[in-house]
């Protein structure tokens, strides 16, 4: 499927963009304004993004220059989104455990080459599906941490770590990160048809090949989004990585 600019397209994207402004305006949520911006940021980001990938897709060097800058824009979203960007290299360190693995293991099985073309439209979906579980984590665990600060401060006085104190009430948002990504493999070829899946059909390869494609990407993501949470859960235990209300509310 081939979609070209035009005015039934931009007519299509106003009236699109109009119904969510108008719902939220109708069910008093206040996020008009990030809706239109959010709007307009995509429409502007995805033309860069569409450049920038057609002069750096036939360079490997050019291609991972581009990994790296889309990950470290996943650190600072998902730090900016559970106020915690001052903590950033404990971020970057958690999604890194993430991703890098999985990239290692499809690469080193030759399931992928080692070029552009496959690196950048993989390594970006998997960069952003675990930035995605960081930051439910995140805003899950910072949440329960303030509003169960008398459990902390119990646990502490029955003799408990500071750090196991933290992770009994972190360890139990651990599955609420987790879910959506399981909920998404569950449902893939049911209940969604994923990008990977109709891009490859959609490019004349057969469903085999199609879902062969999407089922080791998804099998990348689940991989991936459970070692950023691991590995996040523990800086978070150690309260490494921690608003800054936090860090001074959950001292020894």
């Amino acid at each position: 499927m081939t979609v070209n600019p035009s005015w039934s397209v931009a007519i299509a994207l106003a009236a699109l963009l109009a119904t969510v402004l108008i719902v939220q305006q109708v069910t008093r949520v206040p996020l008009q304004r990030s809706a239109f911006v959010a709007a307009i940021r995509a429409i502007i980001q995805l033309l860069i993004a569409a450049t920038i990938i057609t002069a750096v897709i036939d360079n490997l060097w050019l291609s991972l220059l581009l990994l790296v800058f889309m990950f470290g824009m996943a650190v600072y979203t998902t730090g900016k989104r559970v106020d915690a960007l001052h903590a950033w290299p404990w971020t970057a360190l958690a999604i890194a455990a993430g991703i890098i693995p999985v990239l290692v293991i499809i690469i080193a099985s030759r399931t992928m080459p080692l070029a552009g073309v496959s690196l950048i439209p993989i390594g970006g979906i998997i960069i952003g599906n675990t930035m995605t579980a960081h930051t439910l984590l995140g805003r899950r665990a910072f949440d329960a941490l303030r509003s169960e600060h008398g459990q902390y401060e119990a646990s502490l006085s029955l003799g408990f770590t500071p750090r196991q104190s933290v992770q009994q009430i972190v360890h139990r948002r651990v599955p609420e990160a987790l879910l959506p990504g399981l909920d998404q493999v569950r449902t893939t070829g049911v209940v969604t048809l994923p990008g990977a899946f109709i891009g490859v059909m959609l490019g004349g390869g057969s469903p085999v090949q199609a879902a062969t494609a999407q089922v080791l990407v998804l099998f990348g993501i689940m991989a991936a989004q459970n070692l950023t949470i691991a590995v996040a859960e523990r800086f978070i235990d150690a309260r490494r990585l921690l608003p800054r209300d936090l860090q001074a509310s959950l001292q020894d």
